[in-house]
């Protein structure tokens, strides 16, 4: 039966404490006078849905007693503050096991919060800022979540007008912490005369097999679900990460990711923890203000989504900021046409595959291997995971090559979703069916073709519009682009691509199609490409565009066109 695995798990370098409060001692010890994390408050933007002025907070725990709106932590301030909120939670009650949910921004008061309830043994539920308040309320209702730490309020949203009006209909909800209102600070002295001993005796007792979180998907197919992981898949995943991305303490890490999703959680906040380098924070996304944090702030390695590369490169002071410091990011961005950036083809971490349920990747190869190698795949099986290559119709496992269903085991897939059985999630090997088609190539390298549902079939031939995607990321007249396939009545489908231009470029569909010519084979080039204003696309909650709809709208416009095809 063809399986293809990765070399043992006790061969990976690199891999620490496979517990999160573990993983935070360990760093702790070995970088504590290092700053982990800075964090400029951000400053009032006026809401384009609520235009209601924001009301300041009452208390800023996070800011420094010498009155400067600049925060930073060392690694051993991020250990005490940590080791604080550990006691505060024992003071409440909270044992292992207890749910406690976490609604913030990327913000100091996050991550003191998230390793906190490691060592105190708790679960922690991030909760999604973008959900608004019926979402918020599945969360906590679903999660059970006996403790929630939220902070007042966030763009337009009034999470403490929220959270008061829906705590009735929360039973097990027993204790509030809300920063902005002076109970996020009572809330933390009452742990106060607890000693350090029985904070280390919980930290002691927690197992790499415990819970440790649960990460709701962005609900783009339905209700959110909540995915169960321990604490081996987010502390194996924060050191791997630190070694994929090739970091180390010298780096500055800015993202626009949040960290209530496994990416933000591992990739940015856990790798550059792990690796000893600083956290540059912004609570939300703003344009100007991230370009002035990258400029001051002298980051190295900035992540972020493509239309928010998209927002900063037309940013008014994109071409006038000094960006000379960052050194790992991919050339083709906006950052590789920045004019105080110099930087080749020798860094890049798209070759990789994951999703939520194995708290990211399963695959990758180094972001600094040579780009001939690191191009054309999502990398090599990584330690101890475990792929079969499923055939739709027939259930068959398929060989080297031969394309199906990705289906995966391995130590950080999820422990299983939450009140749901484990037979409807796992099969009787316990293998997890992704939904994802792919194939593993002769020399072990994964291929990801794009989901199961979306590949485009075109006259006999099968089209990924992940490859077509991918080419046009590269396109810099583009803001984003998503290929999907449209019904032909006689081709079967045929491949669409549908885009939205940068502000003020002249790009045509004839230009994207000479672009992609010589990139791509011919069949795999779109017949028609289809130009959209930003508003016209849905989003999931993590700001990818939804082929569903987007495939809806691009027949809707077809079927409008009098020369259709």
């Amino acid at each position: 039966m063809p399986v293809f695995a990765g070399p043992p798990p006790e061969t990976e370098p690199g891999i620490g404490a496979l517990t999160m409060g573990g993983l935070l001692t360990e760093v702790v010890a070995r970088h504590g006078g290092r700053e982990a994390l800075c964090f400029h408050p951000s400053p009032v933007h006026p809401s384009p849905v609520h235009p209601s002025p924001v009301l300041p907070s009452r208390v800023h725990p996070a800011r420094p007693s010498d009155g400067s709106d600049v925060v930073r932590w060392t690694y051993a301030e991020l250990g005490a503050r940590a080791r604080r909120f550990a006691k505060a939670l024992a003071a409440a009650g909270v044992g292992k096991g207890t749910r406690v949910a976490l609604l913030m921004g990327n913000r100091p008061e996050w991550v003191e919060a998230a390793f906190g309830v490691a060592l105190a043994g708790g679960v922690l539920v991030p909760v999604n800022t973008l959900f608004e308040a019926p979402e918020i309320e599945h969360v906590l209702r679903h999660s059970d979540s006996a403790v929630l730490v939220y902070q007042e309020h966030l763009a337009h949203h009034r999470y403490h007008e929220q959270v008061r009006a829906m705590v009735p209909a929360l039973p097990y909800l027993t204790t509030l912490a809300c920063l902005g209102t002076g109970s996020y600070e009572d809330f933390l002295e009452a742990g106060d005369a607890l000693d350090d001993d029985a904070c280390d005796g919980r930290a002691a007792e927690v197992s790499p097999f415990d819970d440790a979180l649960v990460i709701y998907t962005s609900g783009s197919t339905g209700i959110p679900k909540g995915v169960l992981h321990a604490h081996r898949a987010a502390a194996i995943q924060s050191w791997r990460f630190a070694q994929q991305l090739c970091l180390d303490p010298t780096l500055r890490v800015w993202s626009a990711f949040p960290f209530f999703w496994t990416a933000g959680y591992c990739m940015v906040m856990g790798a550059t923890l792990a690796a000893g380098a600083c956290l540059v924070l912004q609570e939300l996304f703003e344009p100007g203000d991230a370009l002035a944090l990258l400029e001051s702030e002298r980051v190295t390695n900035p992540h972020a989504w493509p239309h928010q590369l998209a927002a900063l490169e037309s940013h008014p002071h994109w071409e006038t900021r000094d960006l000379s410091a960052v050194v790992h990011v991919d050339s083709f961005t906006c950052f590789g046409r920045h004019p105080s950036v110099k930087i080749d083809d020798s860094w890049s971490p798209r070759a990789a595959y994951g999703l939520t349920e194995t708290f990211t990747i399963i695959s990758s190869v180094p972001a600094d291997t040579p780009a001939a190698r690191r191009e054309g795949h999502e990398g090599v099986i990584l330690p101890g995971n475990v792929v079969r290559i499923i055939d739709a119709t027939s259930g068959e496992e398929q060989p080297a090559g031969s394309p199906g269903e990705i289906r995966v085991k391995g130590p950080t897939l999820m422990k299983g979703y939450l009140k749901v059985a484990p037979e409807e999630v796992f099969d009787t090997e316990g293998f997890f069916a992704t939904g994802d088609a792919g194939f593993v190539d002769e020399g072990g390298r994964l291929h990801w073709v794009g989901r199961t549902s979306d590949l485009i079939k075109t006259g006999g031939a099968n089209v990924s519009p992940v490859e077509i995607d991918n080419e046009l990321l590269r396109h810099p007249g583009l803001h984003s682009a998503l290929a999907v396939g449209v019904p032909h009545p006689t081709l079967g489908e045929i491949v669409v691509v549908c885009a939205v231009a940068q502000p003020g470029s002249d790009v045509d569909e004839d230009g994207v199609r000479d672009f992609l010519r010589g990139r791509l084979a011919s069949y795999k080039l779109p017949r028609k490409v289809l130009f959209f204003a930003e508003d016209e696309l849905t989003l999931t909650g993590n700001a990818k565009i939804r082929a569903d709809e987007l495939r809806k709208l691009a027949v809707q416009r077809l079927a409008a066109s009098e020369n259709t095809f």
